[in-house]
């Protein structure tokens, strides 16, 4: 079933750019506006969205910036494939928008085959200050789980001494923080990263990194499961 293409509503006079982006986004996301096409000229769009042209071109430099459109001085905008351009600053705003669930869950099963690699490594390569680092976090009580959660996968992809797993892991941590009640609401759920994060601490505190990859893998899996069924009852996990 193909798209429908939507550019017949104005938006709301509060942040202006940030809807159009938003709606445009959903357009060339969901593939209503197909790769190399061109988008209407701004005179129009600006008299769909009714905006002046300067608040238009804010939002169409911010969807460049998203490798969303290609700006063709004298000719127009287009549409990009953002399976070939797209960067990481575009999985963050699609994840805000209609149809985020799907790009939560895909961040989830990336997750579920990045951290437990990610914990072998630390239990390699960590350093006694970094060991430290992780145990006093875990016994920290001003946090709450949540944070002490986000804040012990941070302190192992650090450990890893790799900068991409590190600032890569940085870079979710907002989604994680917005979809993390889903997981963190049941009592249940608390105790098992309790367990979790004794567990991950003494494998990489004895450098056991089969051990650390396997807990991981194990606590990913559960948390994707507990998460999708908060989203979608019902839905099963995908294995592979």
């Amino acid at each position: 079933m193909t798209a429908k293409k939507v550019f017949a509503r104005p938006v709301s006079r509060t942040r202006l750019n940030e809807e159009i982006v938003s709606v445009l986004q959903n357009q060339i996301l969901s593939g209503a506006l197909a790769p190399g096409e061109k988008i209407p000229p701004e005179r129009e769009l600006a008299e769909t969205f009714q905006v002046n042209r300067a608040t238009l071109r804010e939002a169409m430099r911010r969807l460049e910036n998203l490798e969303l459109v290609e700006i063709r001085h004298g000719d127009g905008l287009y549409v990009k494939n953002y399976l070939d351009s797209g960067n990481l600053d575009l999985i963050k705003a699609a994840a805000n928008l209609d149809g985020r669930e799907e790009v939560v869950l895909d961040i989830l099963e990336a997750r579920r085959y990045l951290m437990p690699q990610m914990a072998s490594l630390a239990a390699v390569r960590r350093t006694d200050d970094d060991l430290h680092a992780l145990e006093q976090t875990i016994s920290r009580t001003d946090l709450t789980m949540l944070e002490r959660d986000i804040k012990v996968h941070q302190l192992i992809a650090r450990s890893t001494h790799n900068l991409l797993c590190a600032i890569g892991l940085n870079f979710f941590n907002q989604i994680f923080r917005d979809y993390g009640p889903l997981y963190f609401n049941d009592e249940d759920n608390v105790l098992r990263s309790r367990a979790f994060h004794r567990d991950i601490y003494e494998a990489i505190k004895n450098r056991e990194a089969k051990e650390a990859r396997k807990i991981m893998r194990d606590v990913m899996i559960y948390a994707e499961q507990a998460v999708k069924n908060g989203l979608s009852p019902n839905k099963e996990l995908k294995e592979s």
